[in-house]
């Protein structure tokens, strides 16, 4: 079921981006005046960025920390645009960062993943915004919330703004990961399949954590139909005063850039067009069938469970499932299909199955 939100198309606030992706880089902290403008120079001389990102304020896990320069960095980001063809983006966390920000001329306010996580937060951003027409780009939460990624959205809509963005920077990872937090591309596809209207972009420094996997994320963030990308790029980001890790030099943007194929999400193409139509109604074949299979086992499972309740026989056989796995898992790596694929499926039907047993076995059995 789609949401209503009332959202402008992105290249209605954006023109840029009627023909291009959307393109947000800068630094992770604007930590000096002189950095910061030489940093945004090289940015808009490749003409590629569209709009120079920089943390005015940082949130940080811990005090004692470098917590960004605050309102004195915002001058500088008045020179950005002033001097440079980039538009300008910070972060806010709450009302007073809006105030400030409104007041400086900053195009464009984002919403962190440390804020978004906290609807009171969310919601005191929301009612100083109230009145002001400035695009606004949501990060989702640091947990794999879809919900109160939403929420937050909504709440922002609600507030009157309607040039709005999302940006997928990833998850808190609930284990080791060659990531720093967890794409977990799921949630970003299951919100463009609630919120068509919503732009989404990526935020694959965030993601990666590393250079390194700055591009690979993006291409598979172009893949899915993202909109744009945010890449934090620094002048020497090894000696960054924050997340030096996960950013690269101006040259080093352009030529990820240069490698990445940016994907339209329909083609023109004739005989593209009658192919595609044709494995795709293939696949609504197999679909179909694949579904009556499942109706088809879940009955043999029901008449399982009258005879095991019969029998007085329990639910679950261990021996038996790991039968089945074995079994499965074999014949799937015959067939070349990725095995935690099929074990994953395999464990969600053999759950329902257990469910189902469950309500069977439980019929009139506590009147």
């Amino acid at each position: 079921m789609e949401l209503n939100l009332n959202i402008l198309p992105l290249a209605e606030w954006l023109p840029e981006t009627i023909d291009l992706p959307l393109l947000i880089a800068g630094p992770c902290s604007a930590e000096t005046e002189e950095q910061v403008m030489a940093t945004a120079r090289k940015i808009s001389d490749e003409n590629r960025a569209m709009v120079f990102r920089a943390g005015i304020w940082k949130p940080r896990t811990r005090p004692n920390s470098f917590e960004g320069v605050g309102e004195i960095g915002l001058s500088w980001m008045q020179r950005v645009k002033k001097e440079t063809r980039l538009k300008t983006t910070i972060e806010v966390a709450n009302a007073e960062h809006v105030k400030l920000a409104l007041k400086y001329g900053i195009d464009i306010l984002w919403i962190g993943a440390r804020t978004s996580v906290n609807p009171f937060s969310v919601q005191e951003i929301a009612n100083a915004l109230k009145g002001h027409d400035v695009p606004v780009l949501v990060k989702n939460p640091i947990n794999a919330d879809l919900q109160l990624w939403i929420g937050a959205l909504e709440r922002i809509n609600q507030a009157g703004i309607t040039k709005m963005a999302a940006i997928h920077r990833g998850f808190s990872p609930l284990s080791q990961s060659n990531y720093r937090n967890d794409p977990n591309w799921k949630i970003p596809v299951e919100l463009k399949r609630l919120i068509p209207d919503l732009p989404i972009i990526c935020d694959p420094s965030h993601i990666s954590g590393n250079r390194a996997l700055i591009e690979p994320v993006s291409q598979k963030a172009f893949d899915l139909q993202m909109e744009g990308l945010m890449i934090e790029t620094h002048l020497d980001p090894d000696n960054a005063w924050s997340d030096a890790k996960q950013q690269v030099t101006p040259a080093a943007l352009h030529s990820i850039l240069d490698r990445i194929v940016w994907r339209q999400p329909e083609s023109k193409d004739a005989g593209f067009v009658k192919n595609i139509e044709i494995l795709r109604s293939q696949i609504d074949e197999v679909d179909e069938d694949l579904v009556n299979l499942l109706a088809l086992r879940m009955n043999i499972v029901d008449e399982i469970a009258e005879s095991k309740k019969i029998s007085n026989v329990t639910i679950l056989q261990v021996g038996r499932y790991e039968d089945i796995l074995k079994q499965r898992l074999n014949q799937a790596g015959k067939n070349s299909l990725d095995l935690n694929f099929v074990k994953g499926i395999l464990e969600l039907i053999h759950q329902n199955s257990i469910k189902r047993q469950e309500i069977i076995m439980n019929k009139n059995s506590f009147k």
